[in-house]
């Protein structure tokens, strides 16, 4: 990606040199189970084991940690984020200045090893997620270096996609869509609310491939490959996959971000058209 002559934006909060105390409640969201799998996989046993695990753990525990440096390569991923975040805000700030309505900006929070946001605490096994309490994006940049490790996600536009994902749910959030959902899951059966929650996330994997067109065709920021980048990090945290490695067999109806194909082929949808409305996942008959 060509990034280093882009726009930075002002909308990045760094608490990586603080040190976060540990409390109660545990977040989730966007692509955030990604690192619970890998942990899953790691040690061999059902991604759910983990996940109660580290929700023990997160109320169980109050210390605290002390600050650290940053180093250089802290300082570039900052660069970089910041410049992925600036395009987003430019081209979702277009898109709904054209349907009449305001964009407001979210704020993005790189972190170390815990955060607390508005939505409760959250470790870095938790994975980037998005809160709609405060409109945050948070990222623990250390997940970069497990997406490419142990998924194989490898190149900068797996690492913007993942911004591009997240901002997704943003948009939803402005949009009123992001609450109905949430309201209708909460009067739905278990395997009801998954397949909400699965077009939910496969709705913002779609507003990423938007994204990606709109930062190509207006500002020509893609290198050959970023396509083919983005597209092999959403193949890389589909659920199947996911599933398939850290327990040998898959269960659909615990599925809560679509198939490495639907999350390749939604982003795909996005990124061929550029327009939005083409990422209605809630009315497609086939996700």
């Amino acid at each position: 990606m060509l990034w280093k002559n882009g726009r930075r934006s002002d909308n990045v909060e760094d608490q990586r040199t603080s040190g976060p105390v540990r409390r109660g409640g545990l977040v989730s969201g966007g692509i955030g189970t990604i690192v619970l799998a890998l942990v899953a996989l790691y040690f061999g046993v059902d991604p759910s084991v983990v996940l109660n695990q580290v929700a023990q753990q997160t109320t169980q525990q109050s210390t605290q940690q002390a600050p650290a440096a940053l180093t250089a390569k802290d300082q570039q991923d900052k660069e970089f984020l910041s410049v992925v975040l600036a395009d987003t805000e430019d081209t979702w700030g277009a898109l709904f200045q054209q349907a009449g309505r305001q964009y407001v900006d979210p704020k993005l929070v790189l972190f170390s090893g815990a955060v607390q946001s508005a939505c409760g605490y959250a470790q870095a096994a938790t994975g980037p997620f998005y809160c709609p309490a405060d409109q945050k994006l948070y990222l623990d940049t250390q997940f970069f270096q497990e997406l490419q490790q142990r998924l194989g996600a490898q190149g900068d536009f797996a690492e913007a996609y993942v911004i591009a994902h997240e901002v997704g749910h943003h948009v939803q959030n402005l949009l009123g869509v992001e609450g109905k959902v949430r309201e209708a899951m909460q009067r739905s059966s278990p395997a009801r609310a998954n397949a909400l929650l699965v077009r939910l996330e496969l709705q913002a994997d779609c507003y990423a491939g938007v994204w990606a067109y709109h930062a190509q065709h207006e500002r020509q920021v893609l290198e050959a490959g970023d396509v083919e980048e983005a597209i092999n990090a959403a193949e890389a945290v589909g659920d199947d996959r996911l599933q398939k490695q850290a327990q040998g067999y898959v269960v659909p109806d615990s599925f809560t971000h679509g198939t490495s194909a639907q999350r390749a082929r939604w982003f795909q949808t996005g990124f061929a058209s550029g327009q939005p409305q083409v990422c209605d996942t809630f009315n497609a008959a086939q996700i």
